[in-house]
C-alpha cells in the first residue's frame, strides 16, 4: 500500500500517485479522478491550488483509493460514476462501464433524422447510458431501455431520476418481455460480443465487469444474431437497427442483417478507426 509522507501537497499527491499507477495505460488521469474525488473538487482544482496541503482523512482515502486502484478495480467503480455523452452516470458492478467509444452509437442514432415523437428501444441498457443520452439530446422521443438484470435495471432507473430524464426502464431479456406489439422507429443494442476465449477477459477493468455484459457464444456473435433475427417484429416498416461489435466482427454483423433482409447496411468507425457499429434499415411491411 502507497504512504504519502504527511502533510502532503496536491502537487505531490499527484506526482506519487502517478508513478504507483505506472502499469495504467491513463495513471495520471487515474491519479486526479482519484484525488479530485477525496478532495470532492473538480479536477481543474488540483492544478489551481497546487501547494494547497490534503488532511488527515484526505490522505488516507486517497492511499486507500490508489492500493485498490493498483489491484486493477476500475476507477468509475472506486468513485461510483463515469460521465458519457457529458452526463454523470452511476455506475456499479452489475453492469459494464460505458465506453467512449459508446457515444458514436449515439451519434449514429441521432443522425438518422428521426421524427420528433420517435420511439426507441435500447436492448441491454445496464446503467441506461445510451437511452438517457438519447433522451438527453432528443427530449420529445419515446425512449424503453430494457435489461435482462434486474441490478441494472434499478441502476438505469437511478440514473434517469437524478438527471430527470424521463425514460421507460423495464426487466426484459432481450424481447422477451415486451408486448408483441410493439413497433420502434430504431433499436439499439450494445451487447455482449466477446468471444469466451478471448485473452483480453483477463486484462484491465473487465476483469471487475460481469461476464454475462460481456461474453456470447459462436465467438461473440450469438447475442448479435439474436437481436438481428427477431429485430424486424418489433420495427416499423423503414426502421433502423444499430448494433456496437467487436473490431474484427463488421463483415460478419453486416452478413447478418442482410441475411435476415435488412437493407442499407453498413459499418461505421469509432474514434481508433476501426468498425464498431453496423447499421440496417428494415423495410418488410410484415415485420
Amino acid at each position: 500500500m502507497i504512504t504519502l509522507q504527511q502533510p502532503v501537497s496536491i502537487a505531490d499527491a499527484l506526482a506519487t500517485a502517478t508513478r504507483a499507477l505506472s502499469h495504467s495505460e491513463s495513471a495520471k488521469l487515474d491519479a486526479e479522478v482519484l484525488l479530485a474525488f477525496c478532495l470532492q473538487r473538480e479536477r481543474i482544482y488540483l492544478y489551481t491550488w497546487p501547494e494547497r496541503q490534503l488532511n488527515a482523512e484526505q490522505t488516507q482515502q486517497f492511499e486507500q483509493l490508489l492500493a485498490k486502484r493498483q489491484q486493477g478495480t476500475p476507477v468509475a467503480h472506486l468513485v461510483g460514476e463515469r460521465e458519457f455523452w457529458s452526463l454523470p452516470l452511476r455506475v456499479n458492478d452489475s453492469t459494464l462501464i460505458p465506453r467512449p467509444d459508446t457515444e458514436i452509437l449515439v451519434e449514429q442514432t441521432l443522425a438518422l433524422g428521426l421524427a420528433d415523437d420517435a420511439q426507441v428501444l435500447d436492448l441491454g441498457t445496464g446503467t441506461g447510458a445510451i437511452a438517457l443520452a438519447l433522451k438527453s439530446s432528443k427530449p420529445q422521443w419515446r425512449i424503453t431501455a430494457v435489461d435482462k438484470s434486474p441490478a441494472a435495471v434499478e441502476l438505469a432507473r437511478s440514473n434517469a431520476s437524478a438527471l430527470q430524464l424521463s425514460i421507460n426502464c423495464q426487466i426484459s431479456d432481450w424481447f422477451s418481455g415486451l408486448p408483441a406489439n410493439d413497433k420502434f422507429d430504431a433499436i439499439v443494442s450494445n451487447p455482449p460480443y466477446i468471444d469466451a476465449g478471448d485473452p483480453h477477459l483477463q486484462q484491465g477493468d473487465v476483469r471487475f465487469e460481469p461476464r454475462s455484459a460481456l461474453v456470447a457464444d459462436n465467438q461473440g456473435l450469438a447475442d448479435i444474431e439474436h437481436i438481428i433475427s427477431q429485430a424486424g417484429r418489433f420495427l416499423r416498416a423503414d426502421g433502423w437497427l444499430l448494433v456496437e461489435h467487436g473490431w474484427n466482427q463488421a463483415a460478419a454483423v453486416r452478413g447478418l442483417m442482410a441475411s435476415y433482409k435488412f437493407e442499407a447496411v453498413n459499418s461505421m468507425r469509432d474514434y481508433a478507426n476501426l468498425e464498431r457499429i453496423t447499421v440496417g434499415q428494415w423495410r418488410a411491411t410484415d415485420g
